[in-house]
């Protein structure tokens, strides 16, 4: 009985120990000359009984649909005898149908199953279904297959769900046409007519509850390379009253030249609209007239404030050349110490991917104008001051990272405006509260520190958390971190993996 023992240990020893691994050591048994006539007969027996007790039985379908901790041939079970039941109006079976497409829990198999049971019964509430539900899938075998299913039964009623899902930035499927949004679309319209239709969509749905639908239409527009034709909407469009998104977008597009890229950027617009930020959109519409026409078209909202901050503080940077930029900024960060993030989240990173040089070809007029202003922002004693008292009070608190903006007071003078986190976290983690962002609407950077300890050189830069941060909200931004009690590295980063080292301040009286 010992060998029998020992058999069994060899047929689990394999990464799975479920009915894989045992058939695979069942399968060996044969080999092994030393097995008895009897014994080996009893391990035939054994499949034999496994294969008899695969039969699932069900007593309550209904109560087994609504387990989700049950056996995909549980549910399936399931849905084949509530079909033979010819219930064709229950609303609690309807109900508990819908889930299944939508809830997790459940495999695969048995969403389909559903999804095509429910078509069968009701093709309406089918279709509103999928309407609600599908922009909000994040199963991405079971969306690309939901996609596959309208596609296939040329549910043309779907186009809103369908390009309301594509909307959705997919960091895994950076190309469009391999979406399975654009894919089924293709399949309907034809591929020439796809973009008309998420430009039609977007200008139809004008109500306020369509809202997060047009914002995305127009984040996929921008992705679909049609900026120039939302620029010329925006301009000569004339909205209804109650049309508040095309009304502050044309405002845009009429007073500077602009119009936003995104959703965060479209919400930016919303709030200077504002009567509270009436006087700086005044100041902006100003300044913006001394820009060249041909770099209007170029700036995002993060612009504004540096146009503004360039025409109180250096008039000489607006209609400045981008090369001639791009040189005394080159000038200025020659022969300063630079430090780096080591381990920043990204593959492949290096030292150089924060160096000016590394991003020559992709710097804005915006950018180095911003380096300009922050350089010189960080000149003034009374700011460093500020800058360091704050990161002590960062360094002390263990809770949290320590963040806010820097922007400009009514007397055109740099300031320092602190915000505590929305919540605590960690010590590794900033998290903005909205005041902060209220307030960062109007100022030239977003800011926040790596203070956990004075000698923290192999952290300056941001961290993957951060660019997805800058990626996310397209404010330009800036990182302080300790290099010693003194000293801190200061790096300035944009939206794109865009990071450039600025060197490091000194603590003011330090020496």
């Amino acid at each position: 009985m010992s060998r029998w023992y020992e058999a069994r240990a060899v047929g689990a020893t394999g990464p799975d120990h479920s009915i894989h691994g045992y058939t695979a050591g069942m399968a060996s048994i044969p080999q092994m000359r030393w097995i008895t006539p009897l014994v080996a007969a009893w391990g035939l027996l054994v499949p034999i009984a496994l294969l008899s007790g695969c039969e699932t039985t069900v007593q309550d379908p209904m109560t087994a649909l609504a387990d989700k901790s049950a056996h995909d041939r549980t549910h399936l079970k399931s849905i084949q005898m509530m079909r033979e039941r010819n219930i064709d109006d229950d609303p609690i079976y309807l109900d508990l149908l819908a889930g299944i497409v939508w809830r997790p829990g459940y495999g695969l198999a048995v969403r389909r199953e559903a999804l095509n049971e429910l078509w069968a019964h009701d093709r309406e509430q089918t279709i509103l279904l999928l309407r609600r539900q599908l922009p909000r899938m994040t199963n991405w075998p079971w969306l690309t297959e939901c996609c596959e299913w309208i596609a296939d039964r040329d549910i043309t009623e779907l186009d809103p769900a369908l390009i309301s899902s594509w909307g959705r930035p997919r960091a895994l499927t950076p190309d469009e046409t391999d979406r399975p949004e654009f894919i089924a679309l293709v399949r309907m319209h034809g591929r020439d007519a796809v973009v008309d239709k998420v430009f039609e969509l977007f200008v139809t749905s004008n109500k306020r509850s369509q809202r997060g639908l047009r914002q995305r239409c127009w984040d996929l527009l921008h992705r679909l390379g049609e900026r120039g034709r939302l620029i010329a909407l925006a301009t000569e469009s004339e909205p209804d009253t109650d049309d508040i998104m095309m009304l502050d977008l044309n405002a845009a597009a009429r007073d500077f030249g602009m119009v936003p890229y995104n959703r965060e950027e479209i919400i930016w617009l919303q709030k200077l609209r504002q009567p509270e930020n009436e006087d700086f959109w005044e100041e902006a519409m100003v300044a913006m007239e001394r820009v060249p026409a041909e770099r209007r078209s170029e700036l995002e909202m993060r612009d504004l404030a540096i146009v503004v901050a360039a025409t109180r503080h250096r008039q000489d940077l607006l209609d400045a050349p981008v090369a001639r930029l791009y040189s005394h900024v080159d000038g200025m960060l020659r022969g300063r110490k630079h430090y780096s993030e080591y381990n920043p989240g990204i593959p492949g990173a290096d030292p150089m991917m924060e160096r000016l040089r590394t991003h020559r070809e992709r710097l804005t007029w915006s950018d180095l104008a911003a380096i300009e202003l922050a350089l010189q922002a960080l000149q003034h004693a009374p700011v460093r001051t500020h800058l360091f008292a704050y990161a002590d009070e960062d360094h002390e608190d263990e809770s949290t990272e320590f963040g806010g903006v820097i922007a400009l007071d009514r007397k055109g003078r740099f300031e320092v405006l602190e915000f505590k986190p929305r919540i605590r976290e960690h010590d590794l983690k900033f998290n903005a509260s909205q005041a902060m962002f209220d307030a960062g609407y109007t100022s030239l950077f977003h800011f926040h520190f790596h203070a956990q300890r004075h000698g923290n050189r192999d952290h300056a830069g941001p961290g993957l958390g951060d660019m997805n941060y800058a990626d996310n909200t397209r404010a330009n931004c800036l990182v302080f971190t300790f290099v010693d009690e003194d000293r801190m590295n200061v790096d300035y980063y944009r939206h794109g993996r865009v990071i450039v080292d600025l060197g490091t301040i000194r603590r003011p009286g330090s020496g």
